[in-house]
């Protein structure tokens, strides 16, 4: 039987992934197992782990680290110690494949364990574009990695030119469109009810997590777009950061902002109702790149502010802001009066799961594989 690992340290990854690993683990002569790390064994941020353990996968180690003080050193400590906790857990495992996605540092520590092991590495989300730290880390995931599962036909051409096999770049569409539009979505007025809002008024999604070249500034941000919902009357489900460097800023902001009418402040929401929230919502806004894919799918207009998306593909429905500043009211007005956009999305058609399960199931992994070499 052929064991594939995937390792995952956040609610947004999982969710992207939950899907895709149902396939994979409904595969005749496939196991997969997860390795557990980062935000989702820690009680603020929802400890997450327990959806993992109620989706039925198994989990093949549990690595715990500090997320606080939020802040680039604890981010480049914890890879070195995720590095250690990994190689561990896959000597342990002796799984067959390894299988990351996008740009995060658990990503690039579960890559650089599995090589050392001589274990193939399965990337999916290579060969985009954000322009911060997350673009030169996603760049290393990806030449660290033996099997490419690309988003758009876009990214694949980048990674063929940074170097990468033509042969091994698989345009698969971005994972988190499976079921979108397949699942039954809840009502606005069952939202808005959940989160003691007003069906009749206008909503919206504010996701906003801090960029590391730019921390200092998130929690000026995040208070300029929630001083930007109260100016034009705009209800939210706002939604707590990741735990990058800057976050507690963030946090902080919306800490203090719980109680006030019309703001709902989630610690996490379940994919789920994720979905339903911005399938409901008149408009999305912070910098998530739920923003940049999914939410195209839905035709909700996004306001993506900063640079923590920069250069990646865009749908017609995102709108770049470069810094919530005093003319964020305005926008917003504007964007909601737009209303909604046709739902076509250039990341995919919603059978990215299928296609990675096919591929990795079947993938000729014979050590040859191992033997990368740039292909310029």
């Amino acid at each position: 039987m052929r064991h594939i690992c995937y390792v995952s340290g956040t609610r947004a990854d999982f969710g992207l992934m939950h899907s895709t690993l149902s396939q994979i683990a409904a595969t005749p002569g496939v196991g997969l197992s997860v390795v557990v790390t980062g935000m989702h064994l820690s009680a603020s941020h929802g400890m997450t782990i327990d959806e993992i353990r109620a989706a039925g996968f198994r989990i093949a180690a549990e690595v715990p680290v500090p997320l606080e003080p939020a802040t680039g050193a604890t981010m480049a400590r914890n890879i070195g110690t995720m590095v250690t906790a990994f190689t561990d857990a896959f000597e342990a495992e002796l799984p067959d494949l390894i299988l990351l996605l996008g740009d995060r540092g658990e990503m690039l520590a579960g890559a650089l364990a599995a090589i050392h092991l001589n274990i193939p590495v399965a990337h999916v989300h290579g060969g985009e574009l954000s322009g911060t730290v997350d673009e030169p880390v996603r760049h290393a995931i990806s030449k660290l990695s033996h099997i490419h599962c690309t988003s758009t036909a876009g990214a694949r051409d980048r990674l063929v030119r940074m170097g990468e096999a033509d042969a091994h770049v698989h345009v698969t569409g971005a994972p988190g469109l499976d079921g979108l539009l397949d699942d039954p979505r809840a009502t606005r007025a069952d939202v808005a009810a959940h989160y003691g809002l007003d069906a009749t008024r206008p909503m919206a999604l504010m996701v906003f997590h801090p960029v590391l070249q730019e921390a200092e500034r998130a929690e000026v941000d995040a208070r300029a777009i929630l001083s930007a919902l109260a100016q034009t009357g705009t209800q939210a489900i706002a939604l707590m950061p990741n735990s990058d460097a800057g976050s507690e800023g963030v946090r902080r902001v919306l800490e203090d902002a719980k109680g006030q009418a019309g703001l709902s402040v989630q610690t996490h929401l379940g994919r789920p109702h994720f979905l339903d929230a911005m399938a409901c919502g008149d408009v999305m806004i912070g910098n998530s790149s739920a923003g940049i894919i999914e939410a195209a799918s839905f035709g909700t207009p996004v306001i993506n502010i900063g640079r923590r998306q920069n250069l990646r593909e865009r749908n017609a429905n995102v709108l770049d802001v470069a810094t919530a500043d005093e003319g964020l009211a305005g926008i917003l007005t504007a964007t909601m009066a737009k209303g909604r956009y046709p739902a076509i999305n250039i990341y995919g058609d919603g059978s990215a799961g299928q296609r990675i399960a096919a591929l990795l199931s079947s993938y000729d992994l014979s050590p040859a594989l191992l033997m990368k070499v740039n292909g310029y």
